[in-house]
């Protein structure tokens, strides 16, 4: 049972009640950067989940035998392995869109959410736990960045999933509004991302204050 309660706990606290970008305001460069589409923003924070789960996993096994002195640069080093692994597997299997997201992807090793929740949970929890708290916390991130992604995306162009051939191979993005839809550039733009990131964070305090 109790396990069962840490569980639920650590769910809500990833996907809503310490959310990431919503509540704790971390990486907020990649989630601004990249979420000018919703294909694209999914797919960096399903790799951000990736590493985040396995880099909490393996810090909390190894975190009987790392030092204290030294446990930053470790962490690092850890996370680096594998966000090398992952930015190798984009590059194998979704050579388009690794051509896109570019940077974004090797710059996940300086993502402070993963060394944050690696730091504050990982080394100090078991490895199942552990592991959960970087699944959810990396589910919290792709819901955001997934909804962040598909408004600006409807609002700049009037589509949606621009960009998934690249993903799935023949199939090709929707098209909500009407072609004769002239577009919104500041959706498109960082200033635009700031915007409706605001909008969302606005969303979630109403609704949090509404609950309680």
């Amino acid at each position: 049972m109790r396990n069962q309660e840490q569980i639920r706990a650590i769910a809500f606290n990833g996907v809503w009640k310490q959310n990431t970008g919503l509540v704790q305001l971390l990486g907020l460069c990649p989630l601004l950067a990249i979420s000018s589409s919703m294909v694209n923003a999914a797919m960096l924070a399903t790799a951000t989940l990736i590493v985040m789960a396995l880099a909490n996993a393996v810090v909390s096994a190894l975190r009987r035998w790392i030092p204290h002195e030294i446990r930053i640069p470790l962490f690092v080093l850890i996370i680096a392995a594998l966000v090398t692994m992952i930015d190798l597997l984009f590059n194998a299997w979704f050579h388009g869109l690794y051509v896109i997201l570019g940077v974004f992807i090797p710059l996940i090793t300086t993502n402070c959410i993963v060394l944050a929740r690696v730091e504050a949970f990982a080394a100090k929890n078991p490895p199942f736990l552990s592991a959960l708290d970087g699944i959810f916390m990396g589910v919290g991130l792709l819901w955001l960045l997934a909804l962040l992604g598909a408004l600006r995306e409807l609002i700049a162009g009037g589509t949606l999933l621009s960009g998934i051939d690249l993903v799935i191979p023949g199939m090709t993005a929707l098209q909500i509004l009407p072609e004769t839809y002239p577009g919104f550039l500041l959706a498109a733009l960082p200033p635009g991302a700031f915007i409706f990131l605001g909008f969302l964070i606005a969303g979630k305090n109403w609704l949090s204050t509404k609950n309680q």
